[in-house]
């Protein structure tokens, strides 16, 4: 009597990007990979870094009101100097991923999905609480490694923003600007641009419970 012939289950094929694929794909990704098989989200950030997959989600409120603000500010000023900022978009380096929180570009985006990192000339990263190590060691050092000419990094650290300039000089990040809350940080390159950072967080801090609604009786 013939014996059967185990064969394994294949793996899953999917007609339409899905996180499900995270969980079957035992491969090495790359940032091609990602963009072919994962699906574009509102949500999380979905990066590729040497191979492995990071996903991320959305930081607090006060990352989100300092990337707005500075992103309106330093937009204006990118655009006189006939440079493109964007937000939290795709940024091809070889087979990486990176989304980094402001992407100036020397040339529009417009109807592409993923930018090379040759087009960067600033990237600029929001320090967030849970990832102080990637936003103030990894990162720099991966966009140094890349080429990208400046790194501009705001730290939110007590609530007290202070924002600083690098510069790529001989292959390393040299802080050439830097201003806290209350100071005027100036930046001459690669445009023109000053800001108070205290002006990045418009609103004070707030409560320590849980927001609720007021009804009518306390109104």
């Amino acid at each position: 009597m013939a014996q059967a012939v185990f064969a394994p289950e294949p793996a899953p094929q999917h007609t339409e990007p899905s996180f499900d694929v995270l969980g079957w794909h035992d491969e090495p990704w790359t940032a091609q990979l990602a963009l072919d098989l994962l699906p574009e989200t509102n949500g999380p950030k979905v990066e590729v870094l040497s191979g492995s997959v990071i996903v991320t989600p959305h930081a607090g409120y006060d990352h989100q009101d300092a990337e707005l603000d500075l992103a309106y500010h330093l937009k204006q000023a990118a655009r006189r100097a006939k440079l493109w900022l964007y937000l939290e978009t795709n940024v091809v380096s070889g087979e990486d991923l990176f989304i980094p929180d402001i992407v100036i570009l020397d040339a529009p985006g417009g109807g592409r999905t993923t930018m090379d990192i040759g087009h960067a000339v600033l990237l600029g990263e929001i320090v967030s609480p849970g990832n102080r190590r990637k936003d103030i060691i990894d990162r720099p050092r991966e966009y140094a490694s890349a080429g990208v000419p400046f790194f501009l990094r705001v730290d939110l650290r007590n609530r007290v923003p202070t924002i600083a300039l690098y510069e790529l000089i001989e292959g390393e990040y040299r802080p050439v600007a830097a201003a806290a809350a209350g100071t005027r940080f100036v930046m001459r390159e690669p445009f023109e641009f000053s800001i108070d950072p205290g002006d990045l967080l418009g609103e004070e801090a707030a409560p320590t419970g849980p927001v609720r609604e007021s009804t009518d009786e306390e109104a």
